[in-house]
C-alpha cells in the first residue's frame, strides 16, 4: 500500500511539473501558428498574387477558385526571389534554420541537449513564410516544429532545468506546434512522441503534450475557426464497403505503391541535397536561389507543384478532376517530389510534410482511377483513396504511422478509415525500411545520447545487484565473452562525406576508429561527424575530435569492465589485444544480455523459473 501511495505521489508531482510548462509552451505554440498562418497568406499575395497573379485554390470547400496568369513565365521570378530572400535571412542570421525544421528539432533534443537557439524559430517562421509564400514546395509542419520546440527550449533554459527536461519541453513544444497548426490536438501529440525515432517512442513526453498540443488548438481555432484543414465527404454510408476484400485489396496496392514512392521522395530529397552541399564555388546564400529557380521552371509548366499545393489536394479528395485529369495526376507525385527536394534540399526553408500529403493523395487517386476502370460500376468515393494515400504515404516516409493516422484523420474530420488505413500504412512504413524524411531519428531510445545517462544507471544497478547475488559471476565472465564484432569501424584518413553516406547505414551513437593495421585510436561521436558534415565535408576524419575511449583486454572480467563503465560514465568500450588491435566491442545491452541469459540458463539448469523483480527484469 505504501508503495502505491509513492508511486502515485510521484506522479501528481510529476504532472504539477509539467501542467504550468505544457500549458505556456501550447500558448506560444499556437500564437505562433496564427502569425505564421498570416505571414505565409501576406507572402503568398505579394509574391505569386501580385508579383506573377497567381492565385492558388486553397482547401476546405466544395468550390474552389484559381487564377493563373496570361503569361506563364512570371511564374520563374517569385520562386528564385523568394530562395534568394530566405537564404540571406538563413545564413546571415541563423544557418541552422535551413531546410526541413523538424529535423533540425529532432538533432537538437538527440545531440544538442534539447537546445535551440532562442533566434531560431523567429527566423525560421520569417525564411519559410517567404519559401511557402513564394511558390517553393513546402509545407507548415518544419517551421512551428522549430518555433514551438525553440520556445520548450528556451523556457527550459529560463527555468535552469536539466537537459533531460530540457529535451522534454522541446519535444513537448515540436507536438504542440504540430497540433496547432494542422488542428490536430491528439495526433500532435503522439507525433511529438514518436518522431523522435523510427521504431521506438519518448513516453515521458506524451501527458503534457496532450496539454499544450491542446492549448495550441484552442488559440489557433479560436483566430482562424475551428473548420478541418480539409473538406472530406461523409464516408459512413459506405463504410461497410470500405471492408469488402475487393477494396482491402487495393488498399493494400496503394501501401506498396506509397512505400516505393517513399524510398523515392527520400532518396530524391537527399540525393538533391547533396549535391547543392557539393557545391562549393556558390555561396550557401545563394543556392536557395537556384532551386527556387528550378522549382518555377517545373511550375511555369505545371503550377499545381507551388506552396503546398493543399488546394489542388482538396480538388482531389472532392473528386474534382476537371483541373486534374489522368495524366496531371501521373504528373503530381513525380514532379512534386522533385520541387520538394529543390525547394528546401537547396537550403530553402519548410517543412516536408505538406508535400508527402499531397503526393500520397495523388497516389491514392490514380489507385481509384485503377479501380474504375477495371471494376465497372465501382461507387467507392475518391476521398477515402485519397485520404488513406496521405496516411499511408507519410507514415511510412516519416516513420511516423500513428501519429499520421491520427492526423490525418483530424485534418479530414474522416475517421471511418482508420482501419483500412492500417492496411496501406503498415505496407508503406515496412517498404520504406531505413529510408526515412528525418535522417536524424535514431532507431531506438537506448542509441540516443538522451539516455545515455540511464544506461549509466543501469550498469552501476547491474554491478551493485551482481556483488550482491552472484559476485563469481563477476569474476568468470571475461570480455571475450561479452564483446560482438564492431558492424563498422572508421579510417581516419576516410572523408566525411564518405562516412555521411557510411552511417545512414549503421546508425550508432559512436563508431570505433582504427588505423590501417586495425589498431584502435578511439572513438568518434556521431553529433561531431554531423556537424562537421554541415560545414566542411571535404576534411578527413582525422581533424575531427577522436577521444581515446576505454579499453580493456580480452581475459578482463566483467567485474573490471563493469568498473570501468562506471567510472568513465562510458556505455561502450573497445576491446583489444595485447598491440592495441581491435578485437571487439562492449556495450551495456551486451552486458544485460549476457547475464540476463545466463540466469535464465542457471534458472533452466536447475529446473526452476526466472522470478519476476531478478535482474532479468530490471
Amino acid at each position: 500500500m505504501a508503495a502505491m501511495v509513492g508511486v502515485i505521489e510521484k506522479e501528481l508531482r510529476y504532472f504539477r511539473r509539467w501542467l504550468c510548462i505544457a500549458v505556456l509552451i501550447g500558448i506560444v505554440s499556437g500564437i505562433g501558428a496564427v502569425i505564421f498562418n498570416y505571414a505565409i497568406h501576406l507572402a503568398l499575395e505579394l509574391f505569386l498574387g501580385r508579383l506573377a497573379g497567381y492565385y492558388p485554390p486553397h482547401p476546405g470547400g466544395r468550390e474552389l477558385t484559381f487564377t493563373l496568369p496570361e503569361n506563364r513565365l512570371l511564374l520563374i521570378i517569385p520562386p528564385a526571389l523568394g530562395g534568394l530572400l530566405s537564404g540571406i535571412v538563413v545564413y546571415t542570421f541563423a544557418p541552422e534554420a535551413e531546410g526541413h525544421g523538424t529535423d533540425a528539432a529532432i538533432e537538437a533534443f538527440h545531440y544538442k541537449e534539447g537546445t535551440i537557439r532562442p533566434c531560431v524559430p523567429l527566423v525560421k517562421l520569417v525564411a519559410s513564410a517567404i519559401t511557402i509564400g513564394s511558390g517553393g514546395s513546402a509545407g507548415k509542419e518544419g517551421p512551428v516544429a522549430q518555433i514551438g520546440g525553440g520556445f520548450g527550449s528556451f523556457l527550459a533554459q529560463i527555468l535552469k532545468l536539466s537537459p533531460r527536461d530540457r529535451r522534454i519541453a522541446l519535444a513537448i513544444g515540436v507536438g504542440s506546434g504540430i497540433g496547432a497548426i494542422f488542428k490536430a490536438p491528439f495526433g500532435g501529440a503522439i507525433f511529438a512522441s514518436e518522431i523522435l525515432y523510427t521504431m521506438d517512442f519518448e513516453p515521458e513526453v506524451i501527458p503534457p503534450a496532450f496539454v499544450a498540443s491542446f492549448i495550441g488548438y484552442l488559440i489557433t481555432g479560436y483566430f482562424t475557426g475551428w473548420s478541418h484543414i480539409f473538406s472530406a465527404p461523409n464516408l459512413a454510408g459506405t463504410s461497410y464497403k470500405l471492408y469488402e476484400p475487393v477494396t482491402l485489396a487495393l488498399f493494400t496496392l496503394l501501401g506498396i505503391i506509397n512505400g516505393i514512392f517513399g524510398i523515392l521522395y527520400v532518396k530524391t530529397f537527399y540525393g538533391v541535397r547533396n549535391i547543392f552541399r557539393k557545391i562549393t564555388n556558390v555561396p550557401d546564400k545563394l543556392k536557395p536561389a537556384i532551386g527556387g529557380l528550378v522549382t518555377g521552371l517545373i511550375g511555369v509548366m505545371f503550377p499545381y507543384v507551388f506552396e503546398s499545393s493543399y488546394g489542388w489536394l482538396q480538388m482531389i479528395i472532392n473528386g474534382d478532376f476537371e483541373y486534374l485529369p489522368l495524366h496531371v495526376l501521373l504528373l503530381l507525385p513525380l514532379l512534386k517530389i522533385l520541387a520538394t527536394a529543390f525547394s528546401i534540399g537547396s537550403g530553402g526553408s519548410g517543412g516536408v510534410f505538406a508535400p508527402a500529403l499531397v503526393i500520397g493523395g495523388s497516389l491514392g487517386a490514380i489507385v481509384w482511377h485503377i479501380a474504375r476502370q477495371i471494376l465497372p460500376g465501382y461507387d467507392i468515393p475518391v476521398a477515402a483513396y485519397a485520404v488513406v494515400g496521405m496516411m499511408s504515404f507519410f507514415g511510412g516516409v516519416g516513420k511516423v504511422p500513428i501519429a499520421t493516422i491520427l492526423m490525418v484523420g483530424e485534418m479530414t474530420g474522416e475517421y471511418e478509415l482508420f482501419a483500412p488505413s492500417l492496411i496501406a500504412t503498415f505496407l508503406s512504413y515496412i517498404i520504406t525500411g531505413h529510408h526515412s524524411i528525418y535522417e536524424s531519428q535514431l532507431r531506438y531510445r537506448h542509441e540516443s545520447p538522451a539516455h545515455e545517462a540511464s544506461k549509466i544507471g543501469l550498469v552501476m544497478t547491474l554491478y551493485e545487484k551482481l556483488r550482491e547475488e552472484d559476485p563469481t559471476m563477476l569474476m568468470k565472465a571475461k570480455a571475450a565473452d561479452l564483446m560482438v564484432k564492431a558492424p563498422v569501424t572508421l579510417s581516419p584518413r576516410k572523408k566525411v562525406s564518405e562516412i555521411v553516406d557510411l552511417i545512414k547505414t549503421y546508425p550508432y551513437r559512436v563508431y570505433p576508429v582504427v588505423d590501417d593495421n586495425n589498431k584502435f585510436l578511439g572513438f568518434v561521436r556521431l553529433e561531431e561527424i554531423l556537424l562537421s558534415a554541415r560545414s566542411t565535408r571535404d576534411i578527413e576524419l582525422d581533424f575531427l575530435p577522436i577521444h581515446r575511449g576505454v579499453t580493456v583486454k580480452e581475459d578482463e572480467s566483467l567485474g573490471e569492465v563493469l568498473e570501468k563503465m562506471i567510472e568513465s560514465e562510458a556505455d561502450k568500450i573497445a576491446v583489444v589485444d595485447e598491440g592495441g588491435k581491435l578485437k571487439g566491442i562492449i556495450t551495456a545491452v551486451e552486458v544485460l544480455r549476457y547475464v540476463t541469459s545466463m540466469k535464465v540458463k542457471g534458472k533452466s539448469q536447475r529446473g526452476g523459473s526466472v522470478r519476476p523483480g531478478t535482474l532479468t527484469t530490471r
